[in-house]
């Protein structure tokens, strides 16, 4: 507002007493002060409010006067009811230094000066922004893209003083006004992001709130452009892949002009949103094209050459063919009836970024492809180091999920899963067809453990043992009951420990001495138990199928 509209205004009881020609400055902000030195509570453009507590004598007026100046403040406006008016010294001070001089009436307070103010300033930031947002709106769903989602929350912070970040269903911070600073802890991101996919599975209406210590969230959802809430037929399809708008601030008590204002900014970041998804086309035809020519049994040299052509796609700059890893995820919910391929493919690019990476590039290295119930990534690396241990590093499974699990969990609800299985790296297209069947089998032994979100590697796949959750409960009952329960049955009836003991001679690999020394037996009394054991099973402990068979009956019990 400028400052000749506060002389319009009869109920602010202002009179001018010097600096007419300085009354179109802009007004962007009050503050009411009795300070000596009230600089370091000054950013420029304020109209300052004082009741003269700070005036001993007439050499502080100038002093005062010229701290405001270099400021950058606005306009001074000084109280009468502390000295019945304003001193010459004050009005000399401010003619002197050019300084726009008002005099408020006693019976007027500051708190109504200051309401007034902000009401208007607010106001008329709430218009000018609306205005450069729909602008900017119009100049990128119609041309080329205008700055990416930081444009419009820097935006936020400049004409609306308020602090605002773009994050990822997975917490991961996407973007952030300058005004916010370095940008949210990580695992606040996580809990707003947990927080925010929560409200959209119980089908609250945003803005979502959330207070964390002592301050206050407000979470807008972030939809692709021209898709309104009610467009898709169940949340579920869409609840894992929308981005959301963190803004520092308690939206409960906004008006609805400043609500429809940050949908507008929601909308402007989706239209972002729709656009880096569409730059994502080539990357996931890459992969699909591969993922065909590696299921239908094409030629090694066919899927090499495709390699050659994504490899510069993926990771430019690369001198030599990368090693790659397969991921493979799959999202499913109760009752079956939604595809849940489409909506794991823009998980896992998501998932596959380093959750301390900002902003959208990182996933550019990606190519995901999807079909039905299975989203299948093909993972780039530079190189394949190996630590100290042997082991190769590259995507892990078992950190996968570690930084993403609690928003996931929350998003999923009760009634959802996401399951991940990794392959080892390979260095060629001979080594793809296995990787991803690797990847596929470390997915379903993930799907074979409790929890809403798990995940599995190939290094899990060494063991036999992983095998087993995949046995048909009725055949893992009826295998262990034909060999163990008559072993229990004995135990009750004479406590002859045959199970501890069966447990023991396998564990010591058959070895007489080795097992009687554990079990504190004579190695006579270790192979009367072992005889009664072949007795009441028709087993014999001395062949290898007989002892592997036992072995895998104790680890079904």
């Amino acid at each position: 507002m400028r400052l000749r509209a506060l002389l319009d205004t009869d109920a602010l009881g202002l009179r001018l007493l010097g600096g007419e020609d300085e009354l179109d400055r802009t007004v962007r902000g009050v503050m009411t002060t009795d300070l000596r030195d009230p600089s370091r509570y000054l950013s420029g453009g304020e109209l300052v409010l004082t009741g003269l507590a700070w005036r001993r004598d007439a050499a502080d007026s100038d002093t005062f006067v010229r701290i405001l100046v270099q400021a950058g403040v606005a306009a001074l406006a000084a109280g009468e009811a502390e000295l019945g008016n304003v001193p010459d010294d004050l009005v000399l001070a401010c003619a002197r230094n050019r300084l726009p001089l008002f005099a408020v009436h006693e019976s007027v307070a500051f708190a109504t000066i200051t309401e007034h103010v902000v009401r208007q300033v607010s106001g008329e930031r709430a218009g000018d922004l609306a205005a450069v947002v729909d602008r900017h709106r119009r100049m990128m769903t119609s041309g080329p893209a205008g700055g990416g989602p930081d444009v419009v929350l820097d935006l936020l912070g400049s004409d609306l003083d308020l602090r605002a970040w773009v994050l990822s269903p997975t917490g991961r911070l996407i973007a952030g006004s300058k005004t916010a600073g370095p940008g949210l802890p990580a695992d606040v991101c996580a809990k707003l992001a947990a927080e925010h996919l929560a409200a959209a599975r119980t089908g609250r209406r945003g803005p979502h709130r959330l207070t964390l210590g002592s301050t206050t969230y407000s979470l807008f959802p972030v939809r692709s452009s021209g898709r309104s809430p009610q467009a898709s037929r169940d949340v579920r399809e869409t609840v894992l892949s929308d981005w959301l708008l963190a803004v520092e601030a308690d939206a409960g008590d906004w008006p609805e002009e400043r609500l429809d204002l940050l949908q507008g900014v929601t909308q402007l970041i989706a239209v972002e949103r729709d656009r880096r998804d569409a730059a994502r086309t080539v990357r996931r035809r890459l992969a699909q094209e591969v993922l065909e020519l590696v299921q239908t049994g094409a030629a090694p040299a066919e899927i090499a050459a495709r390699l050659r052509v994504a490899a510069p796609v993926l990771l430019p700059g690369l001198g030599a063919a990368p090693h790659w890893q397969v991921v493979v995820a799959r999202v499913e919910w109760d009752g079956g009836d939604i595809e849940g391929g489409a909506v794991a493919q823009s998980l896992l690019e998501e998932i596959l970024v380093d959750p301390l990476s900002p902003g959208p590039e990182p996933s550019d290295r990606i190519a995901v492809a999807h079909t039905g119930e299975e989203a299948i990534a093909l993972v780039p690396l530079p190189a394949v180091s190996t630590e100290h241990d042997g082991s190769e590093t590259g995507v892990l499974a078992d950190v996968l999920l570690e930084s993403v699990r609690d928003p996931l969990a929350a998003g999923l609800d009760d009634d959802g899963r996401v399951t991940l299985g990794v392959s080892a790296a390979v260095h060629s297209a001979e080594g793809l067809r296995g990787a991803l069947e690797e990847a596929r089998h470390a997915r379903r032994v993930a799907a074979a453990r409790p929890g809403r979100v798990c995940a599995a590697g190939h290094q899990e796949l060494a063991s036999h043992v992983l095998l087993l959750p995949f046995v048909p409960d009725d055949v893992r009952r009826a295998f262990t009951a034909r060999l163990l329960d008559p072993l229990r049955d004995y135990d009750r009836r004479h406590r002859a420990e045959l199970i501890p003991t069966l447990e023991a001679f396998l564990d010591c690999d058959g070895s007489w001495t080795r097992c009687a020394t554990r079990l504190h037996l004579h190695v006579n009394t270790l192979r009367y138990r072992v005889g009664r054991i072949e007795q009441l099973t028709s087993r014999d402990l001395s062949r290898l199928e007989d002892k592997l068979d036992f072995f895998l009956a104790l680890r079904m019990s």
